[in-house]
C-alpha cells in the first residue's frame, strides 16, 4: 500500500460522524504565488494557510491545505465548503487574507439557506469570488 501524496489532506466524509452537518471547511492552496513573487518557500500560499490555522483557533471552523487548486492566474486562493451547501471558491487573496477567510465560513455556518450572504462578507470574499459551486445532492435534474 502506497502511502498519500503530501499534498492530500484528509478531510471528514460529509454526513458521517466526523463531520456534522453545520461543519465549515476552509481549504487553502498552500503553493499559490503570484506571478511577480519569488518561488522560493515559503509560497504565499502557505503563509496564508498558516494565517487561516491561526485566525480560527477556537473557532469551530476547520482548515485545510491543498497543494495546487488550479486557479494560478488570480491566486491565492481559498474555497469554503459546508456540508450539503454550495462551496465558494476565491481568489486574489493576500497573505493576511485568513481572518477574512474565517469570518467568511462563520457567516457561511450561521446561514440559514446554506448560501454564504453576500453583504456582510469581508471585503476580500465581495471582489474575489471566482465560482460558487453546488453540492451534488441539491442539483437538480432540467427538463
Amino acid at each position: 500500500m502506497t502511502s498519500p501524496s503530501p499534498s492530500v489532506v484528509p478531510m471528514p466524509v460529509p454526513g458521517s460522524a466526523a463531520a456534522p452537518d453545520d461543519e465549515v471547511t476552509v481549504l487553502v492552496c498552500s503553493s499559490c504565488r503570484r506571478e511577480d513573487d519569488p518561488p522560493d518557500e515559503p509560497r504565499p500560499g502557505s503563509l496564508l494557510a498558516a494565517g487561516t490555522r491561526a485566525a480560527a483557533e477556537g473557532s469551530g471552523v476547520a482548515v485545510r491545505h491543498v497543494a495546487c487548486l488550479g486557479n494560478c492566474k488570480r491566486g491565492l486562493t481559498a474555497a469554503i465548503f459546508r456540508t450539503g451547501c454550495w462551496a465558494y471558491v476565491f481568489g486574489g487573496l493576500g497573505v493576511g487574507s485568513g481572518g477574512d477567510l474565517v469570518a467568511g465560513a462563520r457567516l457561511f455556518a450561521g446561514s440559514d439557506d446554506g448560501f454564504m450572504p453576500f453583504r456582510t462578507r469581508p471585503e476580500a470574499l465581495k471582489r474575489g469570488l471566482i465560482a460558487r459551486v453546488p453540492h451534488p445532492d441539491i442539483l437538480k435534474e432540467l427538463p
